[in-house]
């Protein structure tokens, strides 16, 4: 194989887990997952020393989330990734739709908000900054569903259809930066449709699922479009190493397999965690009207009563 950029790949031994597993960490992601998990870690432990609690739960999806990044880009999973097309697309899968939603599950701007100190009247700090960019008119466009929705569809078919995919693929930073977009593309696609973390639409249980449903179809069929074409259709993958034994055209095959599966698991996960979501939000309301019914002495079943009592008073 001789593209650019992938001269060192061509003798890589046949892939198996023993090899997969390995470490073979991208600077860029090792240095922000840490960073992350860092700076999550400390919010939960400053949470907890002012005595407030944080659901043990949300800490685990989070760490999750993190762990499944650096699996597919900080082991040697990645260095496959740039020669075999099955490869790249579990990268692409898990970077793009797993790991969001499990990040996202671990409410990082929620933790944030309730860690960072305020600054002070007439003062701007971390949090304050953070405020400031959750209400400003960017993040309103990049999390509407007129660009979310476009740009998780774009991803795809404007992305392996076209040169640019080439382009990227001809040096490790390229793919390093390709990567990078799948992970931001999928946060904004999944952030309004979680709900978790405030941000600047909060559309309701049924619209989140239908942008869930209007963005997941084209994964299925971008994979259905790999499994059936009979030639390789990126030329990055067209050449796979001889030392792998690889066929292209099954490759890609295989890959668009993957793609087509990938899109029902996250699917499932997602409305699964609506349909929690929207249960707790229905029992939240319920508990606001008792409360409320308790401090007024229930006026309104009063006033009701009252009423059918003047029907009644009138019928005889």
């Amino acid at each position: 194989m001789d593209h650019s950029g992938h001269g060192t790949m061509t003798e890589l031994p046949p892939f198996t887990l023993e090899h997969g597993l390995q470490w073979s960490a991208d600077p860029f992601f090792l240095v922000g997952c840490l960073l992350g998990l860092a700076l999550y870690l400390w919010g939960v432990v400053r949470l907890r020393r002012r005595g407030d609690s944080w659901p043990v739960g949300r800490t685990v999806a989070f760490v999750t989330g993190v762990l499944t990044v650096l699996l597919v880009m900080c082991t040697r999973l990645n260095d496959y990734g740039m020669v075999l097309f099955t490869v790249h697309m579990v990268q692409h899968m898990v970077i793009s739709m797993l790991s969001p939603i499990l990040i996202l599950l671990g409410a990082p701007v929620t933790l944030a908000l309730r860690a960072l100190p305020v600054a002070g009247k007439g003062r701007t700090g971390p949090r304050e900054l953070l405020l400031a960019l959750l209400h400003s008119h960017y993040m309103r466009v990049i999390t509407h569903p007129l660009f979310t929705i476009p740009m998780f569809i774009a991803s795809l078919y404007g992305l392996y259809f076209t040169p640019l995919f080439d382009w990227l693929m001809e040096s490790r930073t390229g793919h390093v930066a390709m990567m990078v977009h799948f992970l931001a593309t999928g946060l904004v696609f999944f952030w309004p449709i979680m709900g978790v973390d405030p941000g600047p639409h909060r559309p309701s249980h049924l619209m989140r699922m239908l942008q869930l449903f209007a963005g997941m179809p084209f994964h299925a069929f971008f994979g259905i479009a790999l499994m059936m074409a009979a030639t390789p259709m990126v030329e990055s993958y067209s050449h796979p190493p001889a030392s792998l034994g690889i066929d292209a055209l099954a490759d890609q095959n295989a890959a668009g397999g993957i793609a087509w599966a990938f899109s029902e698991i996250p699917s499932v996960v997602v409305l699964i965690a609506l349909l929690f979501q929207w249960y707790a939000s229905e029992q939240r309301q319920a508990r606001r009207k008792d409360r409320a019914a308790d401090r007024d002495g229930d006026k309104e079943l009063q006033a009701y009563n009252a009423y059918l009592a003047s029907l009644n008073a009138r019928g005889n």
